[in-house]
């Protein structure tokens, strides 16, 4: 199935997935797991909405042969920058290809805008998710940021900082 563009009627089901993807039990089964990390849910639908509803971000969605959504990806125009977050498929789905296929999808929005650059935050205790986005081009720039506080995002059980990672989109 072709990568669209989500809209409001997609919030629950992204909400769904997002979570599914990267807490609770169903996220263990893939290698994307947050949930040794964090306890809580990783976003709630008033969140996803309000995201579906702000001009500068754009999630894109993949769905399966029965129309589920299976994939998604957060995209927000940062001025020079393209931010991607938010990055999630379905745990038994996530040696598929659907996330590779979704940051392709982020490069050539990134080109289209005319963006030097694509930035994504990683948990930096996550050394294999950050390990995949190195060799897709990622570079880590050595800036580390606190966690979100806000506990609609989580709530660590451990010492947790986002490590930034880049991508030049003129080598793309």
């Amino acid at each position: 199935m072709p990568v669209t563009i989500a809209t409001s009627a997609d919030a629950a089901e992204l909400t769904l997935l997002v979570n599914t993807a990267y807490r609770g039990e169903r996220s263990k089964i893939g290698w994307a797991t947050e949930a040794h990390l964090l306890d809580g849910a990783r976003i709630d639908e008033a969140t996803m909405t309000e995201y579906l509803a702000d001009p500068a971000i754009t999630i894109f969605k993949h769905k399966d042969d029965d129309g589920l959504i299976n994939a998604c990806v957060y995209l927000e125009n940062q001025g020079d920058k393209l931010y991607l977050g938010m990055l999630s498929v379905m745990p038994e789905l996530q040696a598929a290809g659907i996330g590779r296929l979704l940051l392709q999808e982020a490069e050539v929005i990134a080109q289209s805008l005319n963006l030097s650059v694509i930035s994504i935050t990683v948990i930096s205790l996550r050394t294999s998710l950050i390990d995949w986005y190195i060799r897709r081009g990622y570079v880590p720039t050595g800036e580390l940021l606190p966690f979100h506080v806000d506990k609609k995002f989580g709530v660590p059980n451990t010492h947790i900082e986002l490590m930034v990672l880049e991508k030049p989109v003129s080598g793309i």
